[in-house]
């Protein structure tokens, strides 16, 4: 395990003798992003919502090589075993979807059940990383440069249409406006989807329930996950209709019918 002073900054909310679930949020957000959740299932669940690293009170890990991802996981186990010992469940979302495939299917015995929101088991060949690393790498400098142009064309790509046009995105906005232009770029460096090891050939390894979450007009992540589900076993998939990629911002209380029902069913597992 990594020293403490690497481990992220963690939010708890209930009480520790609940079932505990860890929720990874996405990219440019923070563990703050799951406060509504924690609220509404307060009584059910004791919740550890970690910032990522460069995220919210969380350090920049400063790394991008090849062990960045690993160490990034390490130092979220790190801090879930701080507080809570025993497996628990875990949720993530986007850049925190990936990060919580990886600990599932990784340390599959940390964890209870999986709920794996719009993300995707990483790059299948070395080319593809090298190629998404040059396009990480030019994300990053961007948002260092000129944060404010950054976000505004972040968000008006399709990918989060659906986002964009809730009522609550202008509080969205400010909360990741928030967040600091270069730790945030050396996140990107470090967990973006160039740096993710390949989990395709974990998939059918896998040992935990999964329920893998797509949003109905999120195309891209809808055909991922039903490759994914085909090869991993012990897995569903839910798709979220009328939602996009964040699906979990769009219908709150879908999201939180499907994962408590998922959970449920597997308390015994």
């Amino acid at each position: 395990m990594l020293s403490t002073d690497t481990a992220p900054h963690l939010i708890t909310v209930g009480d520790p003798s609940l079932p505990g679930i860890v929720f990874l949020h996405g990219f440019l957000g923070s563990g703050q992003d799951w406060l509504p959740f924690a609220e509404s299932l307060g009584d059910r669940f004791h919740f550890l919502m970690p910032d990522l690293p460069g995220h919210g009170a969380s350090r920049s890990r400063d790394q991008a090589g090849p062990m960045a991802f690993h160490n990034a996981a390490l130092g979220l186990l790190e801090a879930v075993a701080s507080v809570r010992s025993g497996p628990v469940h875990l949720a993530g979302y986007s850049m925190g979807g990936r990060m919580a495939l990886y600990l599932a299917l990784k340390f599959p015995r940390r964890f209870n059940t999986a709920t794996i929101i719009s993300a995707s088991p990483g790059l299948r060949t070395d080319e593809e990383r090298r190629e998404r690393r040059v396009h990480d790498e030019m994300l990053a400098a961007e948002l260092e440069q000129d944060p404010i142009g950054f976000f505004e064309r972040w968000y008006r790509l399709p990918l989060f249409a659906s986002l964009a046009a809730l009522p609550s995105f202008p509080e969205i906005l400010a909360a990741r406006l928030a967040g600091n232009p270069r730790t945030l770029a050396s996140s990107l460096r470090a967990l973006g989807t160039g740096n993710q090891p390949s989990l395709w050939d974990n998939l059918p390894e896998n040992k935990l329930p999964i329920m893998f979450c797509a949003g109905e007009k999120d195309s891209k992540f809808v055909e991922i996950d039903r490759q994914m589900v085909n090869l991993c076993p012990n897995s569903s998939l839910e798709i979220f209709e009328g939602c996009g990629h964040a699906l979990h911002f769009e219908n709150p209380t879908m999201f939180l019918d499907h994962l408590t029902l998922f959970i449920n069913n597997h308390r015994h597992s």
